[in-house]
């Protein structure tokens, strides 16, 4: 569980570098808080770190049920894949919103199949008892 936990955190420091950021594009496009809209590039920031954390309510709990029920160096894999298909979401948001489309399919192909195989390894382990 050790790969699990430090994917895990891996994907919580990507959250605060991509809170730092939105942080600093409020600063740099004049959006004083509690402000969210305004410019342009500064809601590509806040929508592409409000959508991580929309994923991050996916992924954390199904890492760690995928690692515990399931293979733990499979499901830290494929948390990999979900911070790498974050960092390009998020890059690809904010340069170009309408080019996200592959870091998001990046995303949700390794939460689904965090999610599947939590599911069904734990569905297994529950029918045998």
């Amino acid at each position: 569980m050790a790969y699990i936990t430090i994917v895990a955190m891996l994907a919580l420091v990507q959250y605060i570098y991509f809170s730092i950021s939105v942080g600093r594009a409020r600063g740099r496009h004049g959006i004083d808080a509690p402000a969210t809209s305004g410019d342009e590039v500064f809601e590509r920031f806040f929508r592409a770190h409000q959508n991580t954390m929309e994923q991050l309510i996916v992924f954390l709990p199904a890492i760690f049920a995928a690692g515990y029920f399931g293979h733990a160096l499979s499901a830290a894999g494929l948390g990999v894949v979900y911070l790498v298909g974050r960092f390009v979401y998020f890059r690809q948001y904010v340069t170009a919103p309408e080019s996200r489309g592959p870091g998001m399919v990046i995303t949700m192909l390794a939460n689904l199949g965090l999610v599947g195989m939590a599911l069904v390894m734990a569905t297994r382990t529950a029918l045998m008892g």
